[in-house]
This record gives C-alpha cells, structure tokens and sequence, in this order.
C-alpha cells in the first residue's frame, strides 16, 4: 500500500474548506463513505450526498469572513492525524455547523479545537471535530451565569501560552 503525506492531504482539505471554499475540491479530497463529525453540536454528514449538502449550504459559505485557523500542534500516525488548533472568527453570520439556531452576535471569538482525522486509500475517510461549546457560548454572551466553571478568551489563551493565568 503506498505511503500517503497525510499532513499534505489534511491542509489540501482544509485549504479547500477555508481558502478556495470550493465544496467540490473539498469532496474530492474524501472517500465515498466519508463522514464528519462535530461532536460538540452533531452536525455534519456521513457519505458524500450529505457532505455536498453540509459543505455547500451549512459549512463552506456561512464561514465568517475572517475565520483563521492557529496550529499549536499535530500528530501523525500510519493513517489518523490529530490537530490541534485555535479557531477563531467574528459571529457575523449565522453558522449552523457550530451554533445552529443562533443569530450573529457580531462578536469575537477565539477556541481551541481539535481535528482527529483518519485517511484510507489516500483520503480523508472522517473527521471528529472537538471544541468547548460553553465556552463560545460565554464569549458570544450567551452563558452568563458566573457560578458556572465555565471560561471564555482564557482556554485560547492558556493553550497559546501556558504561563497564562485566568485573572479573577
């Protein structure tokens, strides 16, 4: 079986998905039987009819204009990849893949986020897609009870910098 770059292949995907935003060459990138999966809120698709629909109307053009995407780490394994990052954008839009149901709040947001990805055949067979929902709920002011254990910006912060102390 020939030996695959696997980081070659996830930032070929993910350019797709955030750079060009071409649903089709994003598609190409996967197996037939491909699936993802945004555990957080369940959103996504399994197989490529429901990715099409999912990147072309829930993914792909609700993406925030300035949506970045900051490597803090990767693992590659023979055929999984686990990336870690930090996701951030303004709600100017609304986003039914992260926040369905949610209008824009036209505000700031910064979380990490981890990609475990697993290629077969050289492609992209899923993606589980983790972040802390609370605390995109607590940025975008909609989790404001401050009895919770639950923090906004301070987790990016932390993952960025880990001398970063949450000020109380």
């Amino acid at each position: 079986m020939p030996r695959h770059d696997l980081s070659k292949l996830w930032e070929e995907h993910t350019a797709d998905e955030f750079v060009t935003r071409d649903t089709e060459a994003t598609l190409a990138t996967m197996t037939e039987d491909a699936y993802v999966n945004h555990i957080p809120v369940m959103t996504g698709g399994y197989g490529k009819a429901a990715l099409r629909h999912f990147y072309a109307h829930e993914f792909i053009p609700v993406m925030p204009p300035d949506t970045s995407l900051t490597p803090v780490s990767r693992t590659v394994g023979e055929d999984q990849l686990v990336d870690e990052m930090i996701f951030s954008f303004t709600h100017t839009q609304e986003m039914p893949w992260m926040l369905p149901g949610i209008p824009p709040t036209n505000r700031r947001v910064e979380v990490p986020l981890v990609a475990i990805v697993r290629f077969r055949d050289g492609k992209l067979a899923h993606e589980h897609i983790y972040w802390d929902q609370a605390s995109v709920l607590k940025q975008l002011g909609l989790l404001n009870d401050p009895s919770l254990p639950v923090v906004g910006l301070e987790s990016a912060r932390k993952v960025l910098d880990p001398k970063f102390e949450r000020k109380y």
